[in-house]
């Protein structure tokens, strides 16, 4: 009797542990909630965001509950920078930010980041790269380790600047609806990949990237970092650090010189604000338009199964946690920097960086979908053409870039061609005229 009752007690725990196996399995496999539903909002609500995102700023403007634009900015209005193919489209490199990023030191153990701002409403309120010294002084003697050996630098600048491009934001809402899930179980089938490759002696795949994991756990989708894991987050620091207005979820940006500005009350209220989201989240997502004549059908259809061969799917993922189109897989890749800018861990500043902390040359993929009308490209803007971008991605897409060198002129084209395939969307809400401010004697300061 002993007897039976240990059996049937060793089956029992023999059932658990294959049951939680299976669970385990089954969460691995589960690629994560798909988004079902279109991004939707009343259309008043809509109205009134639009008319917050193209309206052109004042200081002290009338429909600001503070001291509207300001007191630093890098623009007057959303559409100012969002303009390609409509409103909420990419900007020019002529409305590139300039952001930076302040690595770690004994007396400041977080990494800092910012931008320097282009305009100020005073000229005592006006930036420059040199105000950053009193916030960021150079490190008399940080240690370098090249090839082993630790070398002492001298002068070591821990801060390090970047041109940003404007991305557009067509579509927005339906990456904002991407579970992190989604996102997470994409990187762990190509991390489970990559390691097949490696134990069948290939090297020369296309290493899985990785997910950014937010302080608080949450992954982050938006941001040439994927700094912000929600649209509204992303919105709100636009709000107040492009334009200067406050929000209920975040403060305007300060001017970062010795004349201190007082604290304001945010310049949108909870209302303004949800409805000017409401018109991002819902701004329609872009088309993949074939050509009118057979011919170029066929080429562009060519040069999709080229786009995937080469290898440029891989990491331009065609559809996403059921969002179909997307091309991007909202994962951190390295792009090696040109100026050599690759990682962090090779000076030592006396204080750790995070390890979940993208490193210089890492960035997120962008989303190809509508990235015809959306030129120039990379997260610099320095890249004109679609052929310029593409031969610049180095670091982990090198074997693409090297693949797609290897391709002859009539593949090339078409590969080129399905990418140009990939519209903003037709029904886009238009870009106004230009308004020149509601009052007179605007005053601006800008920097040189």
């Amino acid at each position: 009797m002993r007897a039976n009752e240990l059996e049937r007690g060793r089956r029992r725990v023999g059932v658990a542990i294959l049951g939680g196996v299976a669970v385990a399995v089954g969460w691995v496999a589960m690629p994560g909630v798909p988004v079902l539903r279109a991004p939707s909002a009343g259309e008043e609500r809509k109205a009134e965001g639009e008319a917050l995102f193209v309206r052109t700023w004042l200081p002290h403007d009338p429909l600001a509950n503070a001291d509207g634009l300001g007191p630093v900015f890098n623009g007057r209005s959303c559409v100012e920078c969002h303009f390609q193919g409509g409103a909420g489209g990419g900007g020019t490199v002529e409305h590139n930010v300039l952001a930076f990023e302040a690595k770690p030191t004994e007396d400041r153990p977080e990494i800092a980041a910012g931008l320097v701002h282009r305009f100020a409403v005073a000229n005592h309120y006006l930036e420059d790269l040199s105000d950053l010294r009193e916030y960021f002084p150079i490190v008399p003697e940080a240690i370098r380790i090249t090839n082993g050996c630790y070398v002492v630098v001298k002068d070591f600048d821990p801060v390090q600047t970047e041109r940003v491009n404007s991305t557009a934001l067509f579509g927005a809402g339906w990456i904002d609806r991407i579970s992190g899930r989604s996102i997470s179980r994409r990187n762990l089938a190509r991390s489970i990949e990559a390691v097949g490759r490696e134990l069948a002696a290939d090297f020369d795949g296309i290493p899985p990237g990785r997910y950014r994991v937010l302080p608080d756990g949450r992954i982050g989708k938006f941001g040439w970092k994927a700094q912000f894991a929600t649209l509204e987050e992303f919105v709100a620091a636009a709000c107040a650090n492009e334009l200067g207005l406050g929000t209920p979820h975040m403060p305007q940006a300060k001017p970062r010189v010795e004349l201190p500005y007082p604290d304001m009350p945010p310049d949108l209220d909870r209302g303004q604000f949800r409805s000017l989201v409401a018109f991002v989240d819902t701004l329609p997502r872009p088309e993949e338009v074939p050509p009118a004549d057979l011919e170029s059908r066929a080429e562009v259809a060519r040069g999709r199964l080229l786009f995937d061969q080469v290898g440029c799917a891989v990491c331009h993922v065609p559809d996403l946690g059921g969002v179909a189109g997307i091309y991007s897989d909202l994962l951190l890749h390295r792009l090696v920097d040109r100026q050599g800018r690759s990682s962090y861990g090779d000076v030592l500043t006396g204080a750790p960086i995070p390890r979940e902390h993208p490193t210089p040359d890492e960035w997120k993929t962008p989303a190809l979908w509508g990235v015809a009308d959306s030129a120039p490209y990379f997260h610099d803007g320095t890249s004109p053409t679609l052929r310029d971008a593409i031969i610049r991605h180095e670091g982990d897409a090198s074997p693409v870039t090297r693949a797609f060198e290897k391709l002859d002129e009539s593949d090339e084209r078409a590969l080129i061609r399905f990418l140009e395939s990939l519209r903003a969307p037709s029904d886009a809400p238009p870009v106004p005229e230009p308004t020149e401010p509601e009052e007179g004697g605007l005053s601006i300061a800008m920097a040189d």
